[in-house]
């Protein structure tokens, strides 16, 4: 069968999953079989596929008709332009972060910093960041082995290994010295709207990633009082947060010795980003 043929059948059986990119991942889902660019596989539609093709590309779409994300049956994710590994033990990462990336960029740029990345995942916050800062290096803790795996590779693969560490603990448990920088992407999620979400996030994604207990706001309080004895006089917090918690959010820094000087809006007008200085 031609390999026109061949995504139609998947496209066709995703639409009927209610897999509102359809054509678009099964074309995707087509380039990862071929190992070849989608653009390419697009100027060769007329292309014969074997048994061994097919057999892949129909296993892929039943993982994608499930609603597995597209990124954890790709095992990558570009941010930030570039390629970071995921998997199921790490969130995905989302462009609304990438605001808060370019943020700090500006801030930071050309400045020696150290830097604190807080429930990394993957490590693509921290591993922007220091590619980009020349003279910045950071280190990057998780509660999971297995997501800071991911994040270890992910420091090699863009070749900054020796710039950043990685480390399995807890930060409201955690002894370090002072950081320039602080920056987080905590759960903020509310436990109970959880189950409302997206059947990609929701059945897939980490919950320990999601869950930011009753109120959506648990861990982010935790983090913004460790903060307060983790980072230098002045120094920056950077904290990714969720619809409609900013005043709570604001309020929760004011109260542990926080100055507030960005926020930052997401694509749809949101406040999804403080970074506030301590005082």
């Amino acid at each position: 069968m031609k390999i026109l043929d061949i995504i139609n059948t998947g496209s066709k059986e995703l639409k009927l999953n209610h897999v509102n990119s359809y054509r678009l991942d099964s074309e995707i889902l087509m380039s990862k079989v071929l190992s070849k660019r989608r653009e390419e596989v697009l100027i060769n539609l007329d292309q014969e596929l074997n048994n061994k093709q097919i057999l892949e590309f129909n296993q892929l779409i039943r993982r994608r008709a499930s609603k597995e994300p597209i990124a954890y049956i790709l095992e990558q994710k570009e941010f930030w332009s570039r390629d970071f590994k995921v998997n199921r033990h790490t969130l995905i990462p989302r462009p609304e972060t990438e605001l808060m990336i370019e943020k700090l960029i500006q801030i930071f740029k050309n400045k020696s910093i150290s830097i604190l990345d807080v429930g990394t995942g993957s490590g693509c916050i921290l591993i922007s960041l220091v590619s980009e800062l020349k003279n910045a290096s950071g280190v990057g803790i998780d509660v999971s082995k297995k997501a800071l795996q991911i994040a270890k590779k992910n420091a090699y693969l863009n070749k900054i290994n020796n710039k950043v560490k990685f480390l399995k603990c807890s930060f409201e448990h955690s002894n370090f010295k002072k950081f320039d920088l602080i920056v987080s992407n905590p759960p903020y999620i509310e436990r109970g709207k959880i189950k409302r979400l997206n059947d990609d996030i929701k059945n897939h994604e980490p919950w320990v990633a999601l869950d930011g207990g009753n109120d959506g706001l648990d861990v982010i309080a935790k983090v913004i009082y460790k903060a307060r004895y983790t980072l230098k006089i002045n120094g920056t917090l950077a904290l990714e947060i969720g619809n409609g918690q900013f005043k709570k959010v604001s309020k929760l820094l004011r109260n542990n010795n926080f100055r507030l000087i960005n926020n930052i809006k997401d694509y749809k007008e949101n406040t999804r980003c403080i970074i506030s200085n301590l005082i």
